[in-house]
């Protein structure tokens, strides 16, 4: 039997991730003597003297001397090996495991921030269809409104953490998006498998379904919190449950296509062709353009357009269901 193409590009994205997984973290531009050495002499003319004065703006999102030396001191070496002659073979590189971006207004990541806002703005619009479009007594209907705010929360968190990195905020953003990812593993299998019916036997699945999915994710957390804050794994973890959902999308997107010959009903296995190609753009990891706009980022403006196109493929569905019902009723 034939595997759905979701299945085999997602499991080759699994694979080389994880082959990338380790290389990823290697952070070579804190590790240059060039740019302790000018740390320490920043530290030691401007914060040791108190001569330092930094802005408000920056000083609400937490910047202090210390950190603001840091930050120069990557853009001052990064320019040194950028305009040396001859050019180095790797002119610009990685400080603390991410490249020497120019902040906005305080903003680390002042495009990631952005492109993060612009889906947490999808999810906010796509749930108000939601609401308009589909009836509340559609069964469905909660859990799809359920995973616009998964969503609406792990995108907040991601703006928070590109905007300051700090452990709190990067745990934050780690743990929102393992949330949403597993919710959407967890409708995902109750719809394609109508989990929502009030049936003994499938209401008994769902009750199981539910508890495995809220120990899965409580042991996520506990064991990046209280054993190892393993980026591999974690990365591992989310790919995992993303693989579970493309391949479930991938056989219910051919399988309702087949039965109604509606385009809309291979709405999913598209937008899963188009998440998957966004998320390898993770792969091809590179200095930012102007300073600003890196791969990262260009991942999440890439999962926009598919979340817009997302709710309205759950309103199609939705309302073909309704209109079956009331065609048996």
């Amino acid at each position: 039997m034939s595997l759905p193409s979701g299945f085999k590009w997602s499991a080759i994205l699994l694979i080389v991730i994880l082959s990338f997984a380790g290389i990823s973290q290697a952070s070579i531009g804190d590790r240059l003597p060039d740019f302790r050495d000018c740390v320490r002499v920043c530290i030691e003319e401007n914060c040791d003297t108190g001569k330092a004065k930094l802005p408000l703006h920056l000083r609400l999102l937490l910047w202090d001397c210390p950190s603001e030396c840091d930050y120069t001191c990557q853009h001052v070496i990064t320019d040194q090996r950028v305009a040396r002659d001859p050019p180095m073979i790797e002119p610009v590189v990685q400080y603390h495991g991410k490249w020497p971006f120019y902040r906005f207004l305080g903003m680390q990541e002042p495009f990631s921030v952005l492109f993060s806002l612009m889906n947490f703005l999808a999810h906010r619009e796509g749930m108000q269809r939601l609401r308009e479009a589909i009836p509340a007594r559609y069964s469905l209907r909660p859990y799809y409104l359920c995973f616009g705010y998964f969503g609406l929360a792990s995108w907040i968190f991601s703006m928070l953490f590109h905007t300051r990195d700090f452990n709190l905020t990067e745990k934050l953003d780690y743990f929102a998006a393992g949330a949403s990812v597993l919710y959407g593993m967890y409708f995902t299998v109750i719809r394609v498998f109508r989990l929502d019916h009030r049936t003994p036997t499938k209401q008994s699945i769902l009750r199981f379904w539910t508890l495995v999915c809220i120990s899965l994710y409580v042991t996520h957390v506990t064991y990046l919190t209280a054993w190892s804050w393993d980026y591999t794994y974690n990365m591992a973890a989310n790919v995992a449950c993303g693989l579970v959902q493309n391949v479930l999308w991938s056989w219910f997107s051919i399988s309702r296509y087949r039965k109604l010959q509606k385009t809309w009903a291979a709405w999913p296995g598209l937008i899963v062709a188009w998440i998957i190609m966004a998320m390898s753009l993770e792969l091809f990891d590179f200095p930012p353009f102007w300073g600003m706009i890196d791969a990262h980022s260009l991942w999440h403006l890439g999962t926009v357009i598919p979340t817009i196109w997302w709710y309205s493929f759950l309103i199609k569905d939705a309302q073909e269901d309704l209109a079956s019902e009331r065609l048996k009723a």
